[in-house]
């Protein structure tokens, strides 16, 4: 049988890799292996606690070799928990359970002034659950699960390969494991109807949600791309994140444009021409794009069969491209 020369290059470099993260622990905190899924690295910098959790593959095959936002947070002067997974677990592994466990039981949260969860979606149902290990913890939950429990959730159709998993076990149900946090903040799409089901079983009063329509179930890397994550992280680690804050934030996406493009396929174009091409007009006023000069195309022709200037044609209107 041959050697895959890829595959094999593959597990070298990521051998490098876990040297890497090893000696990076053993340097500033700990590395650990829990099991043959999941990993767990700590680096001590100060007062305040990150703990993150995200898919170990997808960090390596992305390039980015350490945990979400590790510079970030390195930059801030917080120390960092990260949490990596190597496939789609859930992190529903009595390993990381144990390892939980065994921080609380030892006290290891006591140390930090603040401590904050975070993650987005798979990490989010993780940041909700294992924050039970450290109550009065912050959590920070993008498009989160509720838990995937086929019992409690037959109508959750994603996400097949966990559904074996025992969500019943330790931090299983994440609206009651977060009950002991002091604040958790669910950010998700209303509009996304599994996403927005799960949101709705946080009931506690703890939980702050935070509405980011036309995002989908990625909000995250859409924060990203308007540049607001990590002033969203910041204002929920210091205390300040509130509703009238976020909302203020997310003014952003008026230039976005992934939002800007779904605002524009939910607008019916029968019954509000105008309003397409009034949002086509404001998004070709900033440079390109085919998508929108097509509707508002369509549009115009439509507000011209209905005797009604378009918006670009009438007196002052923004000039066309």
């Amino acid at each position: 049988m041959g050697i895959d020369l890829e595959k094999a290059l593959a597990q070298e470099d990521r051998s490098e890799w876990t040297k890497e993260l090893r000696a990076l622990g053993h340097a500033h905190g700990f590395y650990k292996e829990l099991g043959n899924d999941h990993t767990a690295l700590f680096v001590k910098s100060g007062p305040t606690l990150i703990v993150t959790f995200e898919n170990l593959d997808h960090v390596f095959e992305h390039g980015e070799r350490l945990p979400w936002g590790f510079d970030f947070v390195q930059s801030q002067g917080w120390s960092i928990l990260g949490l990596m997974a190597h496939d789609w677990t859930w992190y529903r592994d009595g390993n990381v359970y144990a390892f939980f466990d065994r921080l609380r039981d030892e006290g290891f949260f006591d140390q930090f002034e603040r401590v904050v969860f975070y993650g987005a979606s798979m990490g989010a149902y993780a940041a909700c659950a294992f924050s039970a290990a450290c109550p009065g913890a912050t959590v920070v939950a993008i498009s989160p699960q509720a838990t995937l429990d086929r019992d409690l959730c037959s109508w959750e159709t994603r996400y097949k390969k966990a559904w074996l998993r025992n969500f019943n076990a330790a931090y299983g149900y994440a609206p009651q494991e977060s009950a002991t946090a002091r604040d958790v903040f669910i950010f998700y799409d209303p509009l996304e109807p599994l996403d927005a089901m799960h949101a709705a079983l946080f009931q506690g009063q703890n939980v702050t949600k935070l509405k980011c329509r036309f995002q989908g179930h990625r909000i995250a890397s859409g924060l990203i791309q308007m540049g607001l994550l990590k002033p969203v992280v910041s204002a929920c680690v210091d205390g300040t994140m509130t509703r009238a804050v976020f909302y203020k934030m997310l003014r952003a996406r008026r230039e976005f444009r992934r939002y800007l493009r779904e605002l524009l396929t939910r607008i019916d174009e029968d019954k509000h021409p105008l309003l397409i091409a009034l949002l086509a007009e404001h998004v070709l006023a900033r440079g390109a794009g085919p998508m929108f000069r097509r509707k508002l195309n369509a549009a115009n022709e439509r507000l011209l069969k209905r005797g009604i200037t378009p918006p670009g044609q009438r007196s002052g209107g923004a000039e066309r491209r």
